[in-house]
């Protein structure tokens, strides 16, 4: 019998376990996939010589996260790389707003499309040498964020108070506006704030926006060299150094409650996982409210608010061997690992809308992947492992454009919808198409078979809108890693602070589970008996030919 039981491999429950284990607790992983990772996993799927990232690629809040700078993972192989630029947004017209690292090199480049940008956008990179550390700080602390948020708002009131204030709760398209003559700025900002699903006209988007791009005029958007997996197996290998085990294609079917406490899990093949002590559950919120924990367990609030539960929005991928570079109309994005594809603010604004009506976008919205830019070791000399995703309604309600796409995602329609994305890259980069070697097309149903977490490619464990964050996340009144179940922790993106490899929604749920729990003679006899008990269930029904 082990401490604690962690349902789920991805960054979150990775984390997690490395923290109880680090507290000296016996721990067990289990993955309901083949390999452990859920969405930080790369392979040679689309060309043997080429490596793809199948989900995330680029990692600011890992550069930045407290969390994963405690873990040390370089002492467990895990090197960093950088483009020699961090994004790129080219115009049809030549232009290209870029943010490098250095910020006067990105100023320098916002005056070109109108003067005194570059000033705008250094006045922002202020603010951030005031605050940001705190915002980090209190973003990744648990909810809510007593000491750091004490600290942070007296940091704010010494940069600006309400007025600042105001400025992170405008809407992208507004505070863009307000601080940049033209579209250069502008559009960093916006193409930021839609790495979730925040609209230029969502309430919040421009603090989501500055943030993101604050992380990357400071931190970059690093990739792990040799792929994503490559983080995945550093957490892995710290893991096991320190006595814990991680487990694959072991499906938790059940978490298994007795007297109001989570005593251990079932997965699908009937096998009874006791837990000492806790039991964390990287899943979604749906998932562990609505499968893993039977209705009798939680509060019928609970279970009426997460039928309001809202998910990000779904994500459609494809997958490239290139032969070669990128052919970009603009050459200053061919030094970028992130290009943002759409033809200004208004544009990205029609894109959402579209979203927002159940329409698939005729113009998608894309964000380009240029890995081999990144890492040298993605692929051969003088090729570019590439990748472009966009985001499509999770009902369909019709097509913008003129394929006749449903959103059933059969062969055809995905193949139509990889046309698509095609034809908006060529925009850019006219001869593109000539050079990929192979592709993969990853459907919203995709996303969801490769990990159940995905829910239709949801990256972001639901929606990054203010009305499910902080204290609403992921339902009124909870904002947590605890649960109605005494023991239970939820330790994923669906958890405060949300989606993105972080890793704070585990490591605040391992600190929870060290703060709160202790092992108990009740608890390991309940614990045995109930599973043994269930056990005995299963096995009369199996011999009876019954369900069990």
């Amino acid at each position: 019998m082990v401490d604690a039981v962690v349902i789920g491999s991805g960054p979150n429950g990775l984390v997690a376990a490395n923290l109880l284990a680090d507290a000296g607790w016996s721990v067990e992983v289990l993955e309901a996939q083949d390999e452990p990772g859920g969405a930080v996993r790369s392979d040679r799927g689309v060309h043997p010589e080429y490596v793809n990232d199948l989900f995330s690629s680029f990692y600011p809040l890992a550069a930045a996260s407290p969390v994963l700078a405690g873990l040390e993972l370089h002492r467990d192989g895990l090197r960093w790389s950088h483009a020699p630029q961090v994004l790129a947004h080219p115009l049809l017209d030549g232009r290209c707003a870029v943010l490098d690292r250095d910020r006067t090199a990105t100023a320098a480049g916002l005056d070109r499309f109108a003067p005194g940008d570059g000033e705008a956008w250094l006045d922002l990179c202020h603010i951030w040498d005031r605050l940001g550390d705190g915002i980090v700080d209190a973003l990744f602390a648990p909810f809510p964020p007593v000491r750091a948020g004490a600290v942070l708002a007296a940091r704010l009131r010494a940069a600006g108070g309400l007025r600042l204030a105001r400025s992170l709760v405008l809407p992208v398209r507004r505070l863009g506006e307000e601080e940049f003559a033209e579209e250069g700025g502008r559009l960093l900002l916006a193409g930021n704030a839609l790495h979730a699903d925040l609209a230029p006209e969502a309430a919040g988007s421009g603090g989501f926006g500055w943030l993101m791009s604050m992380l990357g005029q400071f931190h970059g958007f690093p990739v792990p060299v040799g792929g994503a997996g490559a983080l995945t197996a550093a957490l892995v290998r710290r893991l096991r150094r320190r006595g814990g085990s991680v487990r694959c294609g072991q499906r938790v079917t059940e978490v298994v409650v007795g007297r109001g406490r989570a005593v251990g899990v079932r997965t699908e093949t009937g096998e009874g996982i006791p837990a000492r002590r806790a039991v964390l559950a990287d899943v979604s919120a749906p998932s562990l409210y609505g499968s893993l924990v039977a209705a009798e367990h939680l509060p019928a609030l609970l279970l009426d608010d997460m039928r309001r539960f809202q998910w990000d929005f779904a994500t459609f991928k494809v997958d490239w061997a290139l032969n070669g570079p990128v052919p970009w109309s603009s050459p200053a994005a061919a030094s970028a690992g992130t290009v943002h594809l759409a033809e200004g603010v208004d544009e990205l604004t029609r894109w959402a809308s579209q979203i927002a009506r159940g329409l698939i976008p005729d113009r998608p919205f894309l964000l380009f992947g240029q890995m081999t830019t990144a890492d040298a070791t993605r692929s051969p000399q003088d090729t570019e492992s590439a990748w472009a995703y966009t985001h499509v309604p999770h009902t369909v309600k019709g097509d913008a454009g003129a394929a006749g796409l449903t959103g059933g995602w059969d062969t055809g329609e995905a193949e139509r919808m990889a046309d698509r994305v095609e034809q908006q890259v060529e925009r850019y980069a006219p001869g593109f198409r000539s050079r990929i070697l192979a592709r993969r097309i990853l459907t919203p149903t995709t996303f969801q078979s490769a990990d159940a977490n995905l829910r239709n490619g949801a990256i972001n464990g639901g929606t990054a809108s203010m009305h499910q964050q902080l204290v609403f996340r992921p339902v009124p009144g909870t904002g947590r890693p605890e649960t109605p179940v005494k023991g239970l922790y939820l330790a994923s993106a669906s958890a405060h602070p949300g989606g993105g490899v972080h890793g704070a929604p585990g490591a605040n749920a391992a600190r929870a589970a060290l703060r709160s729990t202790r092992p108990t003679t009740t608890a390991l006899s309940a614990a045995q008996r109930l599973l043994a008990r269930r056990d005995r269930v299963g096995e009369t029904a199996r011999v009876r030919g019954e369900r069990p």
